[in-house]
């Protein structure tokens, strides 16, 4: 064998060991990803799990504000029915924001906000919102590294060839929370 077989079976070795290695990175990457993805599926559902306890819990002070809790119970039907990120990404913001009406509505209510069940629940919901967050965050950054690593060359090629597309992000408005009131006395 000459020296410039001996270069070439070299290189085209490097070249195999090189698209194995991208290959197993961007199957990696994918399946943490998808991993990411269920953390924040299980951290919605806790989510839209805790909305029937908050409503009745608020219904028992506020059994006039009908409107709120329906309109909060089709955007929790919603939030379980959504598909896909997208889906999932606007079914989250209406329940975020019909949470935030039932939060402003328990806020008139001073017996209410004194309540240690809907204190506890508000804190649950709050907890759990912090999860999501974080979640979010988790599965935001796989979602960029994987991205990232299908669109740069030469991972690009690879990733064509093995059938990778990129994923999308998790966008979704800011969560619910409590109305923190701070007094400081009154001013002179």
């Amino acid at each position: 064998m000459t020296f410039g077989g001996v270069v070439f079976l070299l290189v085209l070795g490097g070249l195999i060991v090189a698209i194995v290695l991208t290959y197993n990175k961007l199957i990696g990457l994918r399946q943490r990803s998808e991993e990411a993805w269920s953390d924040i599926d299980v951290q919605l559902k806790r989510r839209t799990d805790l909305v029937p306890n908050l409503i009745e819990t608020v219904k028992g002070y506020a059994a006039h504000e009908r409107e709120v809790f329906e309109e909060v119970a089709r955007a929790r039907s919603a939030a379980q029915q959504a598909q896909g990120i997208q889906g999932q990404a606007q079914a989250e913001n209406e329940l975020t924001r019909s949470l935030s009406r039932l939060i402003a509505v328990a806020e008139s209510y001073p017996d209410l906000k004194a309540s240690q069940n809907f204190l506890a629940l508000q804190e649950e919901l709050t907890a759990t919102e912090s999860r999501i967050a974080y979640a979010r965050q988790f599965y935001n950054d796989e979602v960029q590294q994987l991205n990232t690593l299908i669109q740069a060359f030469p991972s690009n090629v690879v990733a064509r060839l093995g059938s990778f597309r990129p994923r999308e992000f998790f966008e979704i408005d800011e969560p619910v929370r409590g109305h923190v009131t701070v007094g400081f006395g009154q001013q002179q």
